[in-house]
């Protein structure tokens, strides 16, 4: 059973592991097809104009990579805002739907009935206290681990 496990562990690992390099070898290669494309631009402006505006060329070349980045950077943010927004909602819903159940709220009448509302006042406060510290602490901890602006 454990052996099945580490397997498949293994297996997700390593398969992470050669998207990631593969990755890092695009990554690489652009940034080098980048900086040769930069250079030849600015060896032809240089010859063909001087070099003011070979300087002024590559810095607009380098401000456009930055605004294609920016945006990419922004598409990728509001897509990961928009993906917690649906977990968010559909957890709602999910915590309405069985709160809504006609069993539950019958199972939550018997319990009261047998073990008697004067009892189950404290433990219910025990229990709300309870929730309230631990709901604290995940928005505290959500809120250390905010993506970086």
């Amino acid at each position: 059973m454990f052996q099945r496990l580490i397997d498949d562990l293994k297996d997700s690992t390593g398969t992470a592991l050669r998207l990631t390099s593969l990755a890092a070898a695009a990554a690489v290669a652009l940034l080098v097809t980048t900086g040769f494309l930069c250079a030849a631009a600015f060896v032809f402006v240089l010859q063909k104009y001087g070099p003011v505006e070979a300087c002024l060329t590559g810095a607009a070349i380098f401000f456009v990579v930055t605004l294609i980045a920016a945006g990419c950077y922004m598409a990728r943010k509001r897509q990961v805002e928009a993906r917690v927004e649906e977990v968010a909602r559909t957890a709602k819903s999910t915590a309405q739907t069985v709160l809504a159940d006609p069993m539950l709220v019958a199972a939550g009448v018997q319990v009261i009935r047998a073990i008697g509302i004067k009892k189950l006042i404290p433990i219910l406060a025990v229990g709300g206290l309870a929730l309230g510290f631990l709901v604290s602490r995940g928005s505290a901890s959500e809120a250390s681990e905010a993506p970086a602006e």
